[in-house]
């Protein structure tokens, strides 16, 4: 990648020689650039014809001012923001709040917040949705509830907008309770449209062809971002400048025609699990995100040849994972590639000091130049790479100089480029998600939902 974004992408562990059969070529790459040509080609036919709508969010920014008009008026008397959503709606707001703010997020006192509290419900377990509904109890006048659904069709989020709006109605009253409900939803159509309409709801826009697990870089995402102090300039800016090096037709100057290319040509060779490890505690949540991304996108029926195809992506964290699933990726079988992400500069580090000076199993820590935890993760990571280069396990790292705003945007928007591209070489359409929709119907059968009193099973 080049001077006018941050990130790295390094290859040298998949074309190492002592990778042995499991080396990917260079003249491998070179043999599938013709057709990675062709399709960067038609991505961007597509795109100036209206198509690939995530590509455009970061150059056009919709409701931008508008989202940061919002989150400045309702800052200073939200202590509370519920994010009511799943899957699209929740993950990329996890993955933006773990990655810019402190762990410690919801524990520090106000005044060395800059926002509110942030829970995003993206479940509906009962035991650990009512723990948020106890903390919150008593303070509904300083909660903001931001609901998010394209359609409104969304059983879990739905159950959890009746329960939240009506505890918020008991607590405040109708006008004043309805009042702390921004929605985020169809700019024109669905259920949850008619509601916002209905009850005059504040409401900010999913744009138009844009779906769920592209949608972080939208209003889905930047309002908690925004109402957290998170950067969203900045964010959008990496998006922006990872789009000028996305854009290119040549795949060997294209980094996401890169990623595809690689992860294609080792699925074809019986590598179908993608394993994303982050030595960053801050990027852990971003595999969570990748991997709705990844699974949603790319698993799929084939429609050339009724072929049940699609990686199957596995989230690692380091050094954590090292003493769980390193044994597995070493010694059990070679059917992974590993995506590493690395953090050059951390936003601090802690010195370890010397002691117990006669016990080498200690001092050593104290005494390495790199003796700091940063250092030692970093070096973890290392020695973790080159353990699986000696197990011939082919790695690819992606380093983040820091993890800020602006790198965190490259990276989302890099890989989502990836997965059309990387569908495209599979043959599926990375845009749809039709599996879904049976256990979406069940649940409204069982429920008991009027026009599905015939289980979809018996169709």
């Amino acid at each position: 990648m080049t001077n006018r974004t941050t990130l790295k992408l390094d290859t040298r562990h998949i074309h190492d020689e002592r990778l042995g059969p499991h080396r990917l070529p260079p003249e491998d790459l070179e043999a599938l650039a013709p057709r990675l040509r062709g399709i960067l080609q038609e991505i961007a036919t597509e795109r100036a014809a209206g198509g690939h709508r995530f590509r455009d969010l970061p150059l056009e920014r919709p409701q931008l001012q508008e989202i940061k008009d919002l989150a400045a008026e309702f800052r200073p008397t939200t202590d509370n923001l519920l994010v009511l959503g799943i899957g699209g709606s929740a993950l990329g707001n996890i993955a933006l709040q773990s990655a810019l703010n402190p762990a410690t997020w919801n524990l520090l006192p106000s005044d060395r917040r800059n926002g509110p509290r942030l829970f995003v419900l993206d479940n509906v377990d009962p035991v650990w949705f009512e723990a948020v509904m106890s903390f919150v109890e008593g303070s509904w006048d300083r909660t903001t509830v931001n609901v998010i659904s394209k359609s409104g069709e969304t059983a879990e989020t739905s159950a959890q907008f009746l329960i939240v709006r009506d505890r918020l109605i008991q607590a405040l009253g109708e006008a004043e309770g309805e009042d702390r409900i921004i929605v985020t939803t169809d700019a024109r159509s669905g259920t949850m449209r008619d509601i916002v309409d209905r009850q005059e709801y504040r409401s900010l826009n999913v744009p138009d062809g844009v779906g769920g697990r592209f949608s972080v870089l939208s209003a889905v995402g930047l309002f908690s971002a925004a109402m957290c102090g998170i950067d969203v300039d900045a964010l959008l800016d990496g998006a922006a400048a990872m789009d000028a090096l996305v854009s290119p037709p040549d795949p060997d100057h294209n980094p996401a025609a890169r990623i595809a290319a690689i992860h294609h040509l080792y699925m074809e060779r019986g590598k179908p699990l993608h394993v994303m490890m982050p030595y960053s505690q801050q990027l852990r949540d971003m595999a969570d995100w990748y991997r709705q991304l990844w699974a949603e996108s790319l698993g799929k029926i084939r429609p050339a040849d009724g072929a049940h195809v699609g990686p199957t992506p596995i989230k690692a964290l380091g050094a954590t994972d090292q003493h769980s699933q390193v044994q597995l990726y070493r010694e059990g079988p070679n059917d992974k590639v590993f995506t590493f992400l690395e953090v050059e500069e951390f936003d601090c580090d802690s010195i370890i000091p010397r002691g117990f000076t006669d016990i080498e199993a200690m001092d050593y820590l104290g005494r390495s130049e790199d003796g700091t935890l940063g250092g030692l993760l970093n070096i973890e990571k290392k020695a973790t790479e080159l353990a699986m280069l000696a197990s011939r396990r082919p790695s690819l790292t992606i380093r983040f100089p820091q993890v800020t705003a602006h790198s965190v945007g490259e990276f989302i928007y890099l890989y989502e480029s990836v997965v059309p591209i990387m569908g495209r070489l599979m043959g599926v359409d990375p845009y749809d998600q039709p599996a879904v929709e049976l256990g979406k119907k069940l649940t409204f059968h069982f429920m008991g939902r009027r026009g599905y009193e015939k289980s979809p099973m018996e169709a």
